[in-house]
């Protein structure tokens, strides 16, 4: 029956169409996800009156001070930054928003961080330690493309699916073809 043969080697070719890689878009796939200490380094600095934030990309030390109560920007302060034992010069950007520049970009491991803030009647000194440590590469990344075995396995499945079920049509047509031996007598 041809009919038959056709519907076998339909589903074989479905079956090894299934078995073909399907390719995920990006932020899909199945590497891990990434670290979050991708983010900006950072270090956070406290007391009763005042909170410091600051956050370094590159050599730039961006410095965020607000009052420890009611997170309001603290308005005309005078802020001395201490950078591992040296003074950096800030400047003002905004209210509330201020800026340094590093001496050298940012090693590895902790670095000691003072601030002593003077606004209007109220000082404080605070201290924070920004301990920062280079993102470790991904698995994945550090053995290469582990997904391209994958896919190279499920592709050769799907082949190997589309291979049978043309092989079980020839049979299937060869054996139809061929003479039928002994016969009614």
């Amino acid at each position: 029956m041809p009919s038959i043969s056709f519907l076998r080697l339909g589903l074989w070719l479905c079956a090894g169409a299934l078995a073909l890689p399907v390719q995920a878009h990006e932020g899909h796939d199945d590497a891990p996800a990434a670290a979050a200490t991708a983010s900006a380094p950072r270090f956070v600095a406290s007391s009763e009156l005042f909170e410091l934030v600051g956050v370094v990309q590159g050599r730039q030390l961006s410095l965020y001070l607000d009052h420890a109560g009611d997170n309001r920007p603290v308005a005309d302060a005078q802020l001395d930054i201490d950078w591992a034992g040296q003074p950096l010069r800030v400047q003002r950007v905004a209210e509330g928003q201020y800026q340094a520049e590093l001496p050298a970009p940012l090693a590895e491991g902790e670095t000691a961080v003072s601030a002593t803030i003077v606004a209007g009647a109220q000082s404080d000194l605070l201290a924070a330690e920004l301990d920062w440590h280079a993102p470790a590469e991904s698995p994945a990344a550090a053995k290469g493309d582990s997904g391209k075995r994958t896919r190279w396995l499920a592709g050769a499945a799907g082949l190997s699916g589309v291979l049978f079920g043309l092989w079980s049509l020839w049979r299937e047509r060869r054996r139809a073809k061929a003479p039928r031996q002994g016969g009614a007598a």
